[in-house]
């Protein structure tokens, strides 16, 4: 099959280990991701032409040809991540032993967490973070708000630096991703006060090369509409635990997982306590989508934790062999 495994001894030969599934958000896309895998599997094409044909347009000409900014714009950022990663998905099902023990996603990846949990049919998880990117785009105009990534300061410090650098504007610490990494997020003047408060205790800020203010109370209305459109979705009770990003912890019925992406709109992706409640289930995890951010978030949170990215032929022979 080209990664120098034969797939249909892998179950026989490497009985897998327990494990936990983590799921990438914006941020983790790029132009020609899966391209080494996509000749080798036919899984990445069959995906691919599955959302193509829900967004009507191609979706794999989009990540292979861009153009990037394009592909940038979170209305075809989402998508294109769900899509990749149920593609990733799709290949260890066929070609593992056992489901893992628990799933979660980071933001967006929560979606691509409950599709791999059978609690939301692929199809209508494309549909859905299409419209999902399609509010969060609308909701603040271009321009209006920004994100940025605070580092080296607790979380309290850079919660402490956004209530003094608010000035009646929205901003708040959105993304607690690792120690001493904060992602903050709302109105652009009032994250720029904020990174001069940050550059002043000679402490490092990035701004974030994205089209909305994610996680962050100028979602509301993109929330609002959500949760209209989630009325007319069905959601199953999952297989496997997914745990949210809201609270860190796993939802079983149907209206709590409804209302946890709801709420993820506009609240704090809680990063760090999510995988700190996975790691009572497995120390082996599994990053399962483009890129390898989630895996140097989890080197920095727990570095006892070992995880596997899949995204590339080498990485994928190397987590199938554990």
């Amino acid at each position: 099959m080209g990664i120098g495994i034969n797939p249909l001894l892998i179950k026989e030969l490497f009985p897998m280990q327990d494990c936990v599934f983590i799921f990438p958000g914006q941020g983790s896309q790029s132009l020609h991701m899966l391209a080494g895998l996509h000749a080798v599997f036919p899984q990445i094409t069959t995906t691919f032409n599955e959302a193509s044909h829900v967004l009507g347009y191609d979706l794999w000409h989009l990540v292979t040809d861009g153009p990037e900014a394009l592909l940038n714009d979170t209305r075809y950022t989402q998508p294109a991540i769900l899509t990749a990663s149920i593609a990733l998905w799709r290949i260890w099902c066929d070609q593992a032993a056992s489901p893992p023990l628990a799933v979660a996603g980071h933001s967006l990846g929560e979606y691509s967490a409950l599709v791999a949990a059978g609690a939301l049919a692929f199809e209508d998880a494309v549909g859905l973070v299409a419209k999902r990117g399609e509010f969060m785009q609308q909701a603040v105009p271009e321009g209006l708000g920004a994100m940025a990534a605070v580092l080296g300061l607790s979380d309290a410090e850079v919660i402490a630096i956004c209530e003094r650098a608010k000035e009646g504007e929205v901003l708040s610490a959105v993304n607690f991703n690792a120690p001493g990494q904060v992602v903050i997020a709302g109105h652009k003047t009032a994250v720029m006060r904020a990174l001069q408060l940050v550059k002043e205790q000679g402490k490092r800020a990035l701004v974030l090369p994205v089209s909305v203010p994610s996680h962050c109370a100028l979602m509301h209305s993109a929330a609002s509409r959500l949760e209209e459109v989630l009325t007319t979705i069905t959601i199953n009770a999952p297989h496997i635990p997914v745990f949210s990003n809201v609270d860190a912890q796993a939802h079983h019925s149907i209206k709590a997982i409804k209302e946890a992406l709801v709420k993820q709109l506009y609240s704090p992706v809680l990063w760090v306590q999510t995988i700190e409640a996975l790691a009572l289930q497995s120390s082996t995890f599994i990053e399962c989508g483009p890129g390898k951010v989630l895996t140097g978030l989890n080197k920095r949170i727990n570095a006892t934790l070992n995880t596997y990215p899949l995204c590339e032929p080498d990485l994928l022979r190397t987590a199938l062999q554990l």
